[in-house]
């Protein structure tokens, strides 16, 4: 039926869900946040991370930035490769999550978007990369 929310993993997401996906967002940047040195890339952080778990097709800087209700992607591209932040504190915050979530101190998560095949125009290249 059009117009209902689509079905992730099996269920559909209710209000309380998508609220306590929020609250545990606020958590996770509650925890990186020290590592950030002044205030603004740390709102921006939270900005960045709001985009990269967004429903958005593209995550590139423009539309990183247009989430997050910004004109030019100058802050995020700033926030990535200029901003003076604590990059091993940041991980091992999130190593720390994590763990928490999955339970087990043994476990590797592996992320890899490289195994699928490119097409055409959107994609950096278009062959299967290894």
């Amino acid at each position: 039926m059009q117009g209902l929310t689509p079905r992730f993993g099996g269920f559909l997401p209710t209000f309380l869900d998508a609220w306590r996906w929020g609250q545990e967002l606020q958590l996770l940047h509650a925890r990186i946040a020290p590592h950030f040195v002044r205030p603004e890339p740390r709102r921006r952080a939270l900005a960045y991370l709001k985009g990269i778990i967004s429903s958005m097709q593209r995550k590139n800087g423009w539309q990183l930035a247009e989430h997050a209700g910004e004109a030019r992607p100058d802050g995020m591209q700033r926030l990535l490769n200029q901003v003076v932040w604590n990059t091993s504190g940041v991980r091992d915050e999130l190593r720390a999550y994590i763990l928490e979530r999955l339970g087990d101190p043994g476990a590797v998560v592996v992320i890899d978007e490289t195994g699928f095949r490119k097409r055409g125009k959107k994609s950096a290249g278009v062959g299967l990369q290894y």
